[in-house]
């Protein structure tokens, strides 16, 4: 039909840990939704992966960004701006960006993940 019915899926370590609502029938969603859930100290990575929800059939993978501990490690302010989508599947071509904030709050016995899932294209 052209469009899709979009929502995330926000994974620390293969966990998911937050869903987004769906936004029904766009190419270009807008959630502006923000989470903060505790860190595990030794985490390795932040996924977010942006599905399209299917009411027939299982949910599609549309892409996703992987946020290291390095990365985050490189950008102690938080990361924002917008992200390239990669793709999951090898034999699907990806194409897509979504926008996020990704903040590491705290010290390093509390730390917490601020995520901001702004919006895709």
């Amino acid at each position: 039909t052209g469009s899709s019915d979009p929502y995330c899926i926000v994974k620390i370590d293969d966990e998911a840990i937050i869903r987004t609502a769906t936004v029904w029938k766009t190419l270009s969603p807008f959630w502006g939704e923000e989470y903060e859930v505790q860190l595990q100290p030794g985490f390795h990575s932040i996924s977010i992966y942006v599905m399209d929800e299917d009411a027939l059939s299982r949910d599609d993978i549309i892409g996703k960004v992987c946020i290291t501990r390095d990365m985050l490690a490189e950008h102690p302010k938080g990361y924002s701006g917008w992200m390239s989508l990669s793709e999951v599947d090898p034999d699907e071509e990806v194409q897509g960006e979504i926008h996020l904030l990704v903040e590491v709050l705290g010290s390093q016995g509390s730390r917490r993940l601020r995520c901001s899932v702004l919006e895709a294209r």
